[in-house]
């Protein structure tokens, strides 16, 4: 257990934690109120390694305890279940493990989560709507809670593009897996000859700080549109201009909602969706400008893709980051996508 410890360097952690609780507890200590949140967010931080270590560490002594005195004893019946119970400690120490990877800025924050289709009209539209039920067949799967903000479904079938927010734990560490363009192969059912198709999407991640309405951007760099939503929805769908598009004019970054029935409650969640693009995209170049390429997302172009989706002619999903595959693509179609989110994470973060 202890070489564990070395890995999560828990000693450091805890004196970490003891020292910003004893700063926590200064009579000034709100009196900045942003260098506290990120004190408070710093303890909470290595509070979820720190805390599940402590009872893992525990457990794993409990386990030494009881395995000397039944080797001493004989008691064959009580080994039995140590390798149980240890079977199941090594799978807490790996959950601990993931999550220490998920260790970034904003890996516990909730996030915005956009499927785009790409070029090839109906099968992409149709594409990009099984990526959306595949994602909300994962949230649904861990408990998140989903939110869609804006839907455009597709000429014919499908969806042009669907925007989502998403709430749980470390959601953005999660997502920022999925970032890229996906590649579906497949014999089209929009095709009457019955001829082999590959379609594209691409999946985009955004992650909600606490902190995000006072990001500010200036109002001369926003251009404001107001459109008829559409979809099905009653009377107020496709009669009033209550759906909002925001344009960031310097980054060209575009968003919409149009679920909320009032365009002041359209445009408010526009403008945080908005704030919350427009603050990655800068992330992320300086992130390329220290590291010299983009480190979390792929650049959407044709062979770019992180990510296959083979259903014909035999069956395999495979992540060409790091080479995970499965032949059980209903599986991974029906949300079953934490095997290629978690290898992502343990390789590359």
């Amino acid at each position: 257990m202890k070489i564990y410890g070395g890995i999560f360097d828990i000693d450091t952690k805890k004196k970490l934690v003891e020292e910003l609780e004893a700063k926590a507890a200064q009579p000034d200590f709100w009196n900045d109120t942003n260098g506290a949140k990120a004190t408070l967010k710093e303890i909470k931080t290595a509070k979820r390694i720190v805390e599940p270590w402590d009872s893992a560490y525990a457990t794993g002594t409990e386990i030494a305890e009881f395995y000397e005195l039944a080797l001493a004893e004989d008691d064959q019946s009580t080994l039995d279940e140590l390798v149980h119970q240890v079977t199941s400690l090594a799978k807490e120490v790996d959950r601990i493990e993931f999550i220490r990877k998920l260790s970034g800025d904003d890996d516990d924050a909730p996030a915005i989560l956009t499927v785009h289709s790409g070029a090839g009209g109906t099968e992409s539209c149709d594409w990009t709507e099984m990526l959306f039920r595949m994602y909300t067949r994962w949230t649904e799967r861990r408990g998140f809670s989903v939110t869609i903000l804006d839907s455009q479904p597709g000429d014919e079938a499908g969806l042009k593009s669907v925007t989502m927010e998403i709430h749980g734990d470390y959601v953005y560490g999660h997502l920022k897996a999925e970032c890229g363009v996906h590649r579906l192969v497949r014999i089209s059912p929009f095709d009457s000859n019955s001829r082999r198709h590959t379609s594209f999407a691409s999946v985009y991640a955004y992650p909600i700080i606490e902190e995000i309405d006072d990001y500010e951007i200036e109002e001369k760099d926003i251009r404001v549109d107001t459109y008829r939503a559409s979809g099905a929805g009653g009377q107020h769908i496709n009669k009033t201009d209550s759906a909002v598009r925001m344009t960031h004019i310097p980054t060209n970054i575009v968003v919409a909602c149009q679920n909320e029935r009032s365009q002041m409650k359209n445009r408010s969640v526009a403008l945080r969706l908005l704030k919350a693009r427009v603050r990655q995209h800068y992330k992320d170049i300086e992130e390329r400008e220290r590291e010299s390429k983009l480190s979390e997302k792929k650049k959407i172009e044709w062979g770019s893709q992180i990510r296959s989706y083979v259903l014909h002619p035999y069956n395999m999903v495979k992540d060409h980051r790091t080479d995970t595959e499965t032949s059980n693509t209903q599986a991974v179609l029906d949300g079953a996508i934490d095997d290629f989110i978690e290898s992502y994470l343990l390789n590359y973060q």
